[in-house]
Parts: structure tokens; C-alpha cells; sequence
């Protein structure tokens, strides 16, 4: 059984849902229905709630919560690799395909990127076009470069 609740955010309505104690969701507010969880603030959803508000307050650049990665090897591989993008820095699909040791799958890269259940978190946001612009996002464009923006204002430069 999972467990879901909701949080007004600068971003908008999300959902934070968890599986056996880890994140398994984060749903932006068009896309907010998990018919089979239980509508419930466990501790370990006030926790990345805390750590999402903290990251929106410029004051959080790395979440420390149990994730939950539901998918393929080649998925969570590709995850793992967004997780790996410093914060306020983005990089392109070839250039994860690459890190990943699989340069000609960039499609296969960007299906993942779309298949990322846990925006934000796994920073999806992140990954922009080889040509630098941004493209497709589960939230909508204006909130990946709402987060873009917010992470290139609090980032460190020095």
C-alpha cells in the first residue's frame, strides 16, 4: 500500500507519494491521481516535503530521502545519472547517454528523462536540448526553467 499527500508550492499543487517507506511519486498538479494510495502525511513524506521546501527557499541543493525507482535497469541507470547533475548546472541527452557509457542511445535517454516519477528529486529539469534549449518536461516548460532559474540564482559559483 502507498500513501500520498498534497503540498501548495511556489511550482504549484504537488503530490508526494511513498512505497514501503520510500518516494515513489512526485506529481505535479495536472497529473495528481494514485487511485491505489492511501491519502495519508507519513514521516517520510513531511520529510521530503521539508527538504522540497527548503530546496524551493534556495536552501537545499542535495535531497537525502529514500527513493522508491521503479524501472527498467537501463532507466534507473539513466536516474542515477540525473541524480549525478550538479545542482544549477544542466547538461544535454547525449551528454548523459555518454556518461552512461551508451553514446547512441539519446532517445533511449530521453524516454527515461520522460518516464522519471520523481521530479525534482531525480532532476529531470536538469537536461535540456543539445542545442540549449529546453525541452519537455512533465510539470510544463515554465516550471523546468522556474527550477533552472531558481538553481542558477542560488547556486555557488566559486
Amino acid at each position: 500500500m502507498g500513501y500520498i499527500w498534497y503540498y501548495e508550492t511556489p511550482i504549484g499543487r504537488i503530490g508526494i507519494a511513498e512505497t514501503d517507506k520510500a518516494i515513489s511519486h512526485i506529481l505535479f498538479d495536472g497529473d495528481m491521481s494514485l487511485q491505489e494510495y492511501e491519502r495519508k502525511e507519513t514521516a517520510t513524506i513531511k520529510e521530503t516535503a521539508r527538504q522540497l521546501k527548503a530546496y524551493f527557499k534556495g536552501q537545499l541543493k542535495e535531497f537525502d530521502v529514500p527513493l522508491l525507482l521503479q524501472g527498467t535497469p537501463f532507466q534507473r541507470e539513466a536516474w542515477q545519472a540525473l541524480i549525478e547533475i550538479p545542482y544549477g548546472q544542466t547538461c544535454s541527452y547525449k551528454d548523459i547517454a555518454k556518461k552512461i557509457g551508451n553514446p547512441k542511445a539519446v532517445r533511449a535517454v530521453g524516454m527515461a528523462n520522460n518516464r522519471n516519477k520523481i521530479p525534482i528529486i531525480i532532476p529531470c529539469h536538469r537536461v535540456i536540448g543539445a542545442n540549449g534549449k529546453l525541452v519537455g518536461y512533465a510539470g510544463g516548460l515554465p516550471v523546468k526553467e522556474q527550477l533552472i532559474e531558481l538553481e542558477a540564482d542560488n547556486a555557488c559559483t566559486f
